[in-house]
């Protein structure tokens, strides 16, 4: 599934810091506004350390971990949604991803301007949130601007229900409230979703810190952006873009030795990309061989002929079964045959809702 986050951010606070940290690319990171001015794509690998131990136990021929998107848009500024800055530019390329990471710079360096002067994240995290809001309201005005009248004349349900629903949106975005935090019935989610609209989408904080902070976090900066993201319902990750970007270029050993140095368990990266993934409710099945282990990324709640139509759409048009056995009976019993001899595989029909860690082969005809 080609699920993407957006990394969004006034100018300056190591957004692109951070991309290059993720994408282990040489972007231009200058220090001045605007220096990133189409986005830019990048995949990441999920980590999953059952993909290490899979390969131990069927020494496939290829390797294939899942993956995540990130684009990395420019620098927004105050008046964005009127178009100041790159304007709607900037704002349409938000509305294209799946979740928001806003980098919240929490660190002080004379050496980088800040845009508005002086450091202050919840400032910062305000600005951008108004402009979101601005600019989704907008779309949800000329809509009803739109269809208004005709939902005053007509007794269709359905155009009842979205000018309904549209209202609903607009007086919670008339407040400041992020439609995220707003309680909409199944219905009028389907209705609302139509619009892609910026502040429906989940958001991660990252707050981000200096070199010299990140052995002592937290600071006083990162726990505003907590107490924020707390009251937001959303998700925050105190992480150094410097430093997570010198992590990238290294191998696997040298990157541990210097976690271990710097006193971290996990690199800020690597519980970026697994807050992303489980912020989206996505989890992770494998199919397993001698040519292939591979992991596959599906939306949790998700049946066994949808999982079987990510790997090809044949698969779910001709599906027939699926052959299933859990990771952890795998590991437990150590092969194939002595799950099967534990009457651990089982065989799943359409109706089978996919569960995180599920070994699988379809069976299917067309």
């Amino acid at each position: 599934m080609a699920l993407k986050a957006g990394i969004i951010g006034l100018p300056n606070v190591g957004k692109s810091t951070l991309f290059n940290a993720i994408t282990k690319k040489n972007i231009l990171a200058a220090n001045y506004p605007f220096a990133t001015i189409e986005p830019n794509v990048g995949v990441v690998t999920v980590p999953d350390e059952r993909l290490d131990i899979l390969n131990n136990i069927y020494h496939p021929s290829k390797l294939i971990p899942t993956t995540f998107e990130f684009t990395d848009i420019a620098g927004l500024v105050k008046g964005a949604s009127t178009g100041e800055g790159l304007g709607n530019k900037f704002l349409s390329h938000i509305r294209e991803v799946d979740a928001i990471v806003e980098v919240v710079r929490c660190f002080e360096d004379s050496e980088i301007t800040h845009v508005e002067g002086q450091i202050d994240p919840i400032r910062d995290i305000e600005i951008i949130n108004v402009e979101l809001i601005l600019s989704d309201l907008e779309i949800i005005q000329n809509r009803i601007n739109k269809i208004g009248k005709k939902a005053d004349m007509t007794k269709d349900k359905e155009v009842i229900l979205e000018v309904t629903t549209l209202k609903k949106a607009q007086e919670s975005l008339s407040k400041n409230i992020p439609l995220r935090k707003v309680n909409f019935t199944d219905e009028e989610l389907n209705i609302i979703k139509n619009f892609n609209l910026i502040t429906l989408k989940p958001i991660i904080y990252v707050a981000n810190v200096s070199e010299d902070d990140i052995s002592t976090l937290p600071n006083k900066y990162t726990n505003l952006v907590l107490d924020y993201a707390v009251k937001d319902k959303s998700l925050m990750i105190a992480m150094c873009a410097k430093i997570e970007s010198e992590l990238a270029s290294l191998e696997n050993e040298e990157k541990n030795l210097f976690l271990q140095e710097l006193g971290i368990e996990k690199s800020g990266l690597d519980k970026l990309i697994t807050a992303t993934y489980t912020l989206l409710g996505l989890e992770t099945f494998f199919t397993c061989g001698k040519d292939e282990v591979r992991a596959w990324t599906f939306k949790k709640g998700m049946k066994a002929p949808q999982c079987a139509g990510i790997i090809h759409t044949d698969f779910q048009r001709g599906f027939i079964k699926a052959e299933v056995m859990s990771y952890d009976d795998l590991v437990k019993l150590g092969d194939e045959k002595r799950v099967q001899e534990a009457g651990k595989l089982r065989l799943e029909g359409k109706e089978y809702k996919m569960q995180d860690g599920d070994i699988c082969y379809f069976r299917f005809n067309v």
